[in-house]
């Protein structure tokens, strides 16, 4: 993977983990994900 194709990952993911930090618990709790996992969820390690 070249350095461009890392850093449209990583402004992807950046960008995903906002979106999901701005929903309220209620609506994480929907998307079966607590707000201390956002960051596996995105990055696909999620439990």
């Amino acid at each position: 993977m070249n350095v461009f194709a890392k850093l449209k990952k990583y402004a992807a993911e950046r960008r995903a983990v906002r979106e999901l930090d701005a929903l309220d618990d209620r609506a994480l709790q929907d998307l079966g994900i607590s707000r201390s996992h956002i960051r596996a969820a995105v990055a696909g390690n999620a439990r």
